[in-house]
């Protein structure tokens, strides 16, 4: 299951999500989990893995809604483990 078939299901919610990538752009260098059943998506593992992603938060002049969308991306194409 990905984090996107979690989300249109309701396992992940709104608020989850966007809890989530907020912390997570707070400070990328905390791990922030969403939990998903009994598994979980790691965000900072789901953009690493995302090269789009990873090359969007690179930009130094990027929006923080190009930052977001970046992130919300990379967790709802994760794989929840």
């Amino acid at each position: 299951m990905t984090g996107g078939e979690a989300y249109k299901v309701k396992l992940v919610t709104d608020d989850a999500l966007d809890a989530a990538i907020s912390a997570f752009l707070t400070d990328p260098s905390k791990p922030v989990m969403i939990e998903v059943r009994k598994g979980s998506i790691d965000v900072a593992a789901a953009v690493l893995v995302h090269q789009w992603s990873a090359d969007e938060l690179a930009v130094e002049d990027a929006t923080p809604a190009r930052r977001r969308n970046a992130v919300k991306t990379a967790v709802l194409l994760a794989t929840v483990g």
